[in-house]
């Protein structure tokens, strides 16, 4: 398995042609307390960039986008009953939701661990 960022705080695992995304422990200190989470349903179409997701905070709403196109194979049921879990445990139990890759080639545009961190540093 492996994981990629973008640059919107989107992270993605990547394990053959499935994947698992959400979004990363900086996007989640940045929005502050979330209070409501919408997940995409499963067998929706997604386009690498477009929007996925929605998660709403104490501060703002904002969109979770796909960081690559692919078939959305399950939502995650636990954030609708528990939105906390994002800001609990955004890059584990806190997901939004699995997808099947239809362009693998796109991960090859998105950060590695080390460069996603100096990307951090840098705002």
């Amino acid at each position: 398995m492996s994981r990629h960022y973008t640059p919107d705080h989107e992270w993605i695992d990547v394990d053959g042609d499935g994947a698992t995304v959400g979004i990363t422990d900086y996007a989640q200190g940045q929005l502050g307390d979330i209070v409501f989470v919408e997940v995409p349903d499963e067998g929706r179409e997604v386009a690498k960039g477009g929007e996925a997701a929605v998660v709403e905070s104490v501060k703002a709403a904002s969109d979770v986008y796909a960081p690559v196109s692919g078939t959305v194979t399950q939502g995650n049921p636990a954030l609708v009953d528990d939105p906390s879990l994002v800001n609990s445990d955004p890059e584990g139990e806190g997901w939004f939701f699995k997808l099947r890759l239809t362009h693998p080639s796109e991960l090859e545009g998105l950060m590695d661990e080390a460069a996603y961190k100096e990307f951090v540093s840098g705002l």
